[in-house]
């Protein structure tokens, strides 16, 4: 980040203020934060819907989680509501949005004609910035590559009524952490460690882009209802343990699946012995076993970190609504519980390749050894959206002096990633910044970096096989550094820092010494550090951007001729007509996940423009024909091309055609480009054995037809060259199957039967063209 002394712009943020008052009533109205003046906090209603739900459910005591999710539930009267079965419609608090998944969500919801968003939203530019050299460098270099998208994302956000943080401001968990979270919400957001707001007792939810789109629209938001996970935590860490131990030793415990379909819920008397930033660690790190989000009840803990961030009238207004709304029932009931003691908790190492793979310091290096893993530590990385935060920083900044006053530095190459400009400007402002310099740290940008592969690592060549210590939450192959032979561990910011010390991952801090400068040995003391400053946070420079008050004045910046960014036109609607003699695209065989549907890696540029990233278009999937991949046959000039530049061919021809996929087809991320792609390049339907749940309403929503064989054993009978119908169309009802004939070359038409999951709404999104078009039909009809 550029230093706030070496920079023009205003250095505290022009921001409004929730000063602490002593006559908050149940009835008062509260802004959800200091920098908009049209979001307020709900609790009254959340308290209204909650009391309908337990009405029906005979005053059953709820979870946390459970209170939340109910408190926001769109039609709480009629909702059905069972654990691990229901699909819950949910009408969320706000949205936040990163700069990489932004783009697309911003240009369908552009699409949709709407004047601004329903929602509090924000969009944070993290994602694009590549660590190099060094913060300051890297943010220049980032801006010019990127000014496109920049000036995409401000101008459209400006025109929407949309907060944006600019390139520079931090990584979109700590800003939500910092300015946005606050304990009894329910917020969304477009990165799957959006969790990390669970540490000020709100439940916040990694989503895709279509998700966040839906709720910008004013559509409810649709999620499965998850079991709850309850993690009771007894006794109080001490000595080198930290919050990050936490959620090491329990990935080590579920898996990385461990969590799936889960809301993982922390509660006991543990859960009052350490900081709302360490909470905000383990719960952005529940991603890694799977978990749907993780969450702490309100307590003291976050109180104080809400004062110390100048919001302390929400704190107070929370404490009134702690016994009925912001805390467990008591006599809850957990699908199961896990009990950890803190007392006897000791720092982990997890991996490598994998976050699950928990190792206690105390036999790290006999694992270590027994595996054969590299054993000189390369690079010690801290920070992160997971594990940047005062606290961490001191305690680092603290045990990096003691070996300074040994005379010793890093043996490793030790890096810094501040999580958000306000820590980086604060630990400037009290030393550990400079501590870390002293130390031979390299101070990178507030941004991603690393943790997301945005590396561009000089000191070793792809192939080395070598180790990195991180305090990150993900370290699966190649993540990093794109090298497969790098061993990439998972730690607390203070483990790493001692193995960077150290440069030895044999090295236990907590028994083993090291040889100060006169050669004696020393062991390290343990590490300390104040939770939140003691004088208070620096905001430092203004990264902000307000949305203006005339707003009708903005034009969003695209570039016609832009490779990065394409604004969208509208799908067609329906013509009312059966959809006749369609050719099939691809036969799919086998497990057609969203990454073979729309792989990611270098397509991920082209996020913003969906002519380009649709020549992505089921490259990986495998072709039942011939058992290849993106190589199929036209049908009318029997010439082998890729399949999205056959789908093209089609489309320009003005020829529907469908696609035959397997079971499960598009399961893995909820990735709504592996729906818009098919849609824009002249798709009517996908007919499969069976469809993953967020693909196939994915489909749904950009105007396709999602179908299924209602005996499966008609896939088989699809050959690649066969001609489809779909007809009845006109009849197209919830719970009514329909109609598809198959004219096999050079045989007899033969009928099969197909199946759906469409209800009346979402039968209307296929008969406009798409969701968004029939929102927008809705909006035109109303005025």
């Amino acid at each position: 980040m550029l230093s706030a002394r070496s920079s023009n712009i205003l250095k505290t943020p022009l921001r409004r203020t929730l000063a602490t008052v002593s006559n908050l009533t149940r009835d008062s109205k509260v802004n959800q934060n200091l920098l908009e003046d049209f979001s307020f906090i709900n609790y009254k209603q959340n308290v209204e819907n909650l009391k309908i739900v337990k009405d029906r459910l005979n005053g059953k005591p709820l979870t946390y989680a459970e209170k939340i999710l109910y408190s926001h539930l769109d039609n709480p009267h009629e909702q059905d509501i069972q654990r691990g079965i229901s699909y819950l419609k949910l009408r969320p608090d706000r949205v936040a949005c990163q700069d990489a998944t932004a783009q697309m969500a911003i240009l369908q919801f552009m699409s949709a004609g709407l004047p601004q968003v329903a929602k509090p939203v924000t969009i944070h530019c993290d994602h694009l910035i590549q660590a190099q050299v060094g913060g300051e460098k890297d943010l220049t270099r980032a801006i010019n590559l990127n000014k496109e998208v920049y000036d995409f994302l401000a101008s459209a956000s400006a025109k929407y009524n949309i907060g944006f943080w600019k390139p520079g401001s931090g990584i979109i968990h700590q800003i939500v952490l910092e300015n946005y979270a606050f304990p009894g919400a329910l917020l969304i957001g477009t990165d799957s460690h959006t969790p990390n707001a669970g540490g000020l007792g709100q439940l916040a939810i990694g989503v895709g882009g279509a998700d966040a789109v839906d709720v910008m629209s004013d559509l409810p938001w649709e999620l499965k209802a998850p079991k709850i996970l309850g993690v009771k935590l007894t006794g109080k860490m001490n000595g080198w343990t930290s919050p990050k131990d936490i959620i090491l030793k329990l990935a080590g415990i579920t898996t990385v699946k461990g969590g799936t379909g889960k809301i993982v819920e922390y509660f006991g008397e543990g859960v009052d012995t350490f900081s709302a930033t360490g909470m905000g660690t383990i719960c952005n790190m529940g991603a890694e076993i799977g978990a749907t989000t993780s969450v702490f009840p309100f307590n003291k803990s976050m109180e104080d970190y809400l004062h110390a961030t100048k919001r302390g009238k929400i704190a107070d207004f929370a404490k009134l609504y702690q016994k009925d709304l912001l805390s467990a029932d008591e006599g809850c009931e957990y699908d199961e519980v896990i009990e950890l003691d803190l007392n006897t908790l000791e720092p982990y190492v997890n991996g490598p390749f994998t976050p699950d793979l928990a190792t206690p310091i105390s036999k790290l290096k006999d694992v270590a050894i027994e595996n054969k893993w590299p054993l000189e530590v390369k690079v010690g990385l801290i920070g992160s959206c997971t594990n940047s935060s005062y606290e961490d920083m001191s305690r680092s900044a603290s045990i990096i002096k003691d070996a300074a006053s040994h005379g010793l530095k890093a043996k490793s190459i030790f890096t810094v990633t501040p999580g958000s400009e306000q820590i980086r400007a604060t630990i400037e402002r009290d030393g550990q910044l400079k501590t870390f310099q002293e130390f031979g740290g390299i101070v990178l940008a507030n941004a991603c970096g690393p943790c997301i592969g945005q590396w561009d690592r000089q000191d070793i060549k792809k192939g080395d096989k070598n180790t990195i210590v991180s305090s990150y939450n993900r370290n699966f192959t190649s993540r990093n550094d794109g090298n497969p032979d790098t061993h990439a561990f998972v730690a607390s910011p203070e483990i790493v820092t001692a193995l960077a010390i150290a440069g030895d991952l044999r090295f236990n801090p907590l028994t083993d010494t090291l040889k100060d400068k006169d050669g004696k040995e020393f062991k390290l003391k343990a590490p300390f550090g104040n939770g939140l400053p003691e004088n208070g946070y620096d905001a430092g420079v203004n990264t902000y951007q307000a949305p203006p008050a005339d707003r009708d004045a903005v034009d969003v910046i695209v570039s016609p001729t832009s490779e990065r960014l394409q604004l969208l036109k509208p799908f067609k609607p329906w013509d009312g007509k059966d959809a006749l003699n369609m050719p099939i695209l691809i036969k799919a065989v086998g497990k057609t996940t969203t990454d073979h549907i729309s792989m990611a890696g270098p397509w991920l540029k082209y996020r913003g423009h969906l002519e380009n990233i649709s020549n992505n278009y089921m490259i990986g999937a495998i072709n039942a024909e011939n058992g290849k991949a993106n190589n199929v046959r036209n049908v009318y000039t029997g010439e082998y091309k890729g399949v999205p530049d056959t789908g093209r061919d089609y489309r320009d021809q003005g020829i529907k055609w469908v696609v035959i996929g397997d079971e499960n087809f598009g399961e893995g991320s909820s990735r709504e480009h592996a729906a818009l792609e098919p849609r824009f390049l002249g798709s009517f339907a996908i007919i499969t054995k069976s469809f993953a749940r967020i693909h196939e309403t994915n489909l749904k929503k950009q105007g396709l037809l999602p179908l299924n064989f209602k005996n499966p054993a008609d896939y088989d009978k699809i050959n690649p060259t066969d001609k489809i119908d779909i007809i009845g169309l006109n009849e197209f009802a919830p719970g009514k199957n329909v109609t598809m004939v198959v004219h096999p070359e050079g045989g007899k038409p033969f009928n099969v039967e197909l199946t759906h999951t469409f209800n009346n709404e979402q039968i209307e999104w296929f008969k406009a063209g798409s969701a968004l078009n029939h929102i927008k039909n809705l909006k035109a009809a109303a005025k």
